[in-house]
């Protein structure tokens, strides 16, 4: 250890240390006796020269003289070894870097003894600067500083440490992949399980589980653990046995960390609180001593919630799932459930407007429920009527309005499984204009300048729908006071200039324009950024824009919006040209086409009145049709040895989804066609398996169509 002498006043400080700060000033000061290098005063000339380069500088040098490696480093680099200054300044670096040297010595010999740099990004290195061990990171690059005759006299090194950079986009990288993983996975438990296992896995923790409250401020629940030769904690605990204030620390949002067994184990407790209410607290154990730092505990605080998140989203999902299956038997009793899941369920942007459009689509649906029902009882009391024919057709005409009214509640739901394609703006906002007059009201009336010869555009007809009712809602919050909207629409040759950066290619403009309140620069800035609202609080989720910009750049567009306080704001959105003609319309279909030959078709459905009328339809088109009332029973069937040309089959089933049961006959009829016919179902392609999807309700040209053309495609 360095004995340091009081300061020399009869010898001013040598030059080279001139100017050397804090650092300089030690070395004058130090007592050199037990030194490798002896004083200051006797240094090679080109040991001087290198100091006093190297003292004043602001970036961080270290420099290792001689066969010892003997420390020498400026006042930037102090902070960088912590509590290993000064002793380890003028002493052989064995001493003071022990617990890295079979690391770090092997680059330093390697410089010296070949004269050759080396340099690395990020760097590790295991050091104790703090008390205790950790591993940090540097850019590093190390140099031979020679002597006059050339020899290689040290190695001098440049640092700069990136530990902060590093583990913050480590952190962003783990939490990034956790996020696109755990909605993935499907059920509450295997999102847990795989949450607790990759955290403990990162942090090379013993231990991980999420302790859900028990709601009486006493106790918490393991139902799922990962753990590694320590006991398991799955069951019910009292907050109380891992101390006394444990729980009103949790409760206020506390992060507690707990050593142990004399300071041999560590466990780190985070609570995740919703609303203000303590939901859960993940708990983080280490076999040993292991003080978390800052970075550390970020990661485990924002993995704790967005693990959370999506376990409390798959309960609400199942929840509704269970409830949609068993919906005849216990509608009264499940009311009150069936609303707080759809709560959960839809707690992003969509809620409000949903809430304000139940009253006016409850009543329209009873409009279209009414004639329908009329017609069929006054065609069941007079079958052979003349008026028959107009029954049908007055009716097919309610139910038709009724699909069209249940398929944007859907799409408002984000129920669908959607694809893009060739779409009439015209048609499409025509359409919407019952709509968004329910959700403007009748202070605000809406002008639509489109022309119906605009060529079609490519994109998903029902995200579109939501992006312009997103668009017109927006509009209508800044004109509390009244005010005009106008919807416009042409070709990007003929109105506003593109958005830079913008994809080539002919592009047809959409624009909601409204001359409300607008926004300032700043709320113009930001609009775009997800979650941010200038609405008020409970009005609004931010996600509303966000969305319209994800629409128009994923199907190869772009989105822009403009705006002036007091002079109102401009969205427009733009989109490629399609190179075919819009899709028709429900009820606008070509000829229905009849089976080509007398194909088998296997259906499956458990609903018996919908199988029945399905069967019936297919039989009128021509094929043979075989029913089964479950997967079971269709399976039986095929075990048989009867095989079909086509497999339609009803997705949402009670022991087995369509789906899975495809895939099933798939591996016994790898080429076999498959139909999937849902109501209700948010099938990803991934979960498709190439699958071709009927949505219901659907009429007689749908499913004749879908048939067809699988049929023709085998062949």
């Amino acid at each position: 250890m360095n004995v340091f002498q009081q300061p020399d006043t009869q010898h001013p400080p040598l030059h080279f240390l001139l100017n050397g700060g804090a650092i300089g000033s030690l070395l004058q000061s130090m007592d050199w006796n037990d030194s490798p290098l002896g004083p200051p005063a006797a240094w090679s000339p080109h040991l001087q020269a290198v100091m006093a380069t190297l003292l004043p500088a602001q970036a961080q040098f270290v420099l290792f003289w001689g066969a010892d490696y003997v420390a020498l480093y400026n006042d930037a680099y102090a902070p960088t070894i912590g509590t290993k200054h000064p002793q380890a300044l003028g002493r052989p670096g064995k001493e003071n870097w022990r617990e890295l040297w079979d690391d770090l010595e092997p680059l330093l010999r390697g410089v010296r003894e070949t004269g050759q740099t080396f340099s690395a990004k990020d760097r590790p290195f295991y050091i104790e600067r703090r008390g205790v061990g950790e591993t940090v990171y540097f850019d590093v690059s190390y140099s031979a500083v020679r002597e006059a005759d050339g020899s290689v006299g040290g190695v001098l090194c440049l640092v700069t440490e990136t530990t902060e950079r590093v583990r913050f986009q480590r952190r962003q990288a783990f939490l990034l992949e956790l996020g696109r993983t755990l909605p993935g996975l499907g059920e509450a438990e295997r999102i847990e399980a795989y949450a607790v296992c990759r955290l403990a896995q990162h942090l090379g923790a013993a231990q991980v589980y999420f302790g859900e409250d028990q709601g009486d401020g006493v106790g918490f629940k393991v139902a799922c653990e990962w753990a590694e030769r320590v006991p398991s904690m799955v069951g019910l605990h009292r907050y109380a046995t891992y101390g006394p204030s444990l729980r009103e620390q949790l409760a206020v949002g506390q992060v507690v960390q707990q050593v142990s067994g004399s300071g041999q184990r560590t466990t780190l407790h985070v609570p995740v609180l919703r609303a203000g209410r303590l939901e859960a607290v993940l708990a983080v154990h280490f076999h040993t001593p292991h003080p978390c730092i800052e970075d550390e505990c970020t990661l485990v605080e924002d993995a704790a919630k967005q693990a959370w998140a999506a376990i409390t989203h798959a309960r609400a999902e199942r929840a509704l799932h269970l409830l949609n299956e068993s919906l005849e038997e216990r509608v009264a009793a499940a009311l009150a459930e069936r609303e707080a899941a759809l709560l959960q369920l839809h707690e992003a942007h969509k809620l409000e407007m949903i809430g304000q459009l139940t009253g006016g689509i409850a009543h329209d649906l009873n409009n279209m429920l009414t004639p329908i029902i009329a017609s069929f009882e006054l065609m069941r009391r007079h079958p052979q009527s003349e008026r028959a024919p107009r029954l049908i057709d007055g009716g097919l005409q309610a139910a038709e309005r009724a699909r069209n009214l249940v398929g944007r509640l859907l799409s408002f739901a984000r129920r669908q499984t959607l694809k893009p394609q060739a779409v009439s703006l015209a048609a499409l906002v025509e359409d919407m204009r019952e709509l968004m007059a329910r959700s403007l009201g009748p202070t605000l009336a809406v002008q639509v300048w489109i022309d119906p010869a605009l060529p079609a555009v490519v994109v998903d007809p029902h995200q579109l729908e939501l992006a312009v009712l997103n668009l017109v809602i927006n509009a209508r919050d800044a004109m509390a006071d009244g005010g005009a909207l106008s919807i416009a629409a042409g070709l990007d040759d003929d109105g506003p200039p593109r958005p830079v950066g913008l994809a080539a290619g002919r592009m047809v403009w959409l624009q909601v324009r409204d001359n409300g309140s607008g926004m300032s620069e700043e709320q113009l800035r930001r609009c775009i950024e997800p979650f941010y609202s200038t609405k008020g609080v409970g009005k609004g989720t931010g996600l509303g824009l966000p969305m319209v910009q994800g629409l128009a750049v994923q199907s190869g567009g772009g989105f822009q919006i403009s705006s002036h306080q007091g002079e109102g704001t401009v969205a427009t959105l733009w989109l490629p040209v399609s190179d075919v003609a819009a899709v028709c319309r429900d009820g606008e279909m070509a000829d229905v086409p009849l089976a080509a030959r007398a194909s088998r078709v296997l259906l499956v459905d458990d609903e018996e009145i919908v199988r029945h009328a399905t069967a019936l339809q297919l039989r009128d088109l021509g094929y043979q049709v075989t029913e089964a009332a479950s997967a079971a029973a269709a399976l039986q069937l095929v075990e048989q040895g009867w095989l079909p040309d086509v497999l339609v089959t009803d997705h949402v089933m009670a022991e087995m989804t369509g789906v899975r049961f495809a895939q099933l006959m798939r591996e016994r009829q790898a080429d076999l066609p498959v139909l999937i016919i849902t109501g209700y179902a948010n099938l990803t392609p991934r979960e498709l398996k190439g699958f071709e999807v009927l949505r219901k309700p659907y009429r007689r040209a749908e499913l004749a169509q879908s048939v067809a053309s699988l049929l023709a495609n085998l062949r």
